[in-house]
């Protein structure tokens, strides 16, 4: 696994040295830069079959950072040697590109499975262990299972073999093909959601801390799929405008702390 991962490190360096200019813009406009260089194919899944792996599945998750609703990963098991023009990882696709993407992936593959952690359990668990529980469900419902796992920069407590690759869903067409199903299921779960809970524009942002979506928590505070944990929904919870100005030097007790 160690190779591995300095494989995919050497990726990483070679497209910075290759010349993506280090000018002045933001750390997520120079990281975007980056990944867009990366080349998404089949070396990982090539090795693992190398190995004597069969059946590779590619394991990814999305909606770790928003604030609303459930995180939902995907497994995705496609045929030896598939290239699907285009694929690559979902943050660097359009939403028409993802929804045609999702489609062929869903036709081409040998399996596909997909399951989400609702809010209750990623406030209760974290969210890093919210996500691994949904990659692990996503994993345990493919038919047939597969022998060999290619995980975005993680492992799973599971007995398969296991590739964790940094940048993966950039870099493996597995991964991608996973990240592509699950972006595409729950941006079609938050569309539906927003008709649940109107007013905090949730098909558009998807549930994201976008200013629209931090405007409307702050209006409307948050709703039973919000995830509590998470700061920017905590904080419309914290009763400091009501606090007179008196008692502004006396701060509330968390007694759960």
């Amino acid at each position: 696994m160690r190779r591995e991962l300095e494989s995919s490190r050497d990726l990483v360096s070679g497209s910075r040295r290759r010349g993506l200019p280090d000018d002045d813009v933001s750390a997520a406009t120079r990281k975007m830069r980056m990944l867009r260089s990366l080349a998404c194919g089949n070396k990982y899944e090539k090795m693992a079959r190398a190995q004597g792996a069969a059946l590779i599945a590619g394991v990814d998750e999305v909606g770790r950072g928003a604030l609303f609703g459930p995180v939902v990963a995907a497994a995705v098991i496609l045929p030896p040697d598939t290239r699907i023009r285009g694929l690559r990882d979902s943050k660097q696709l359009p939403a028409e590109d993802r929804e045609r993407l999702a489609m062929v992936v869903q036709a081409r593959a040998i399996a596909v499975a997909i399951e989400e952690v609702d809010a209750e359990t990623i406030d209760r668990v974290n969210i890093y262990q919210a996500s691994r529980m949904a990659m692990t469900a996503a994993v345990m419902r493919l038919t047939p299972q597969p022998d060999h796992l290619l995980i975005d920069a993680l492992r799973l407590d599971l007995p398969h073999a296991q590739t964790s690759i940094i940048y993966g869903d950039s870099l493996s067409i597995s991964i991608a093909a996973a990240s592509v199903v699950a972006k595409v299921w729950r941006d079609r779960r938050m569309c539906e959601l927003d008709a649940q809970y109107p007013g905090y524009g949730l098909t558009s942002h998807k549930g994201y801390a976008t200013p629209q979506h931090r405007a409307a928590l702050k209006n409307l505070g948050p709703c039973p799929l919000h995830r509590k944990s998470f700061t920017p929904v905590a904080q419309t919870e914290l009763p400091w405008d009501e606090i007179p100005v008196e008692d502004e030097a006396i701060c509330p007790i968390d007694s759960s702390v």
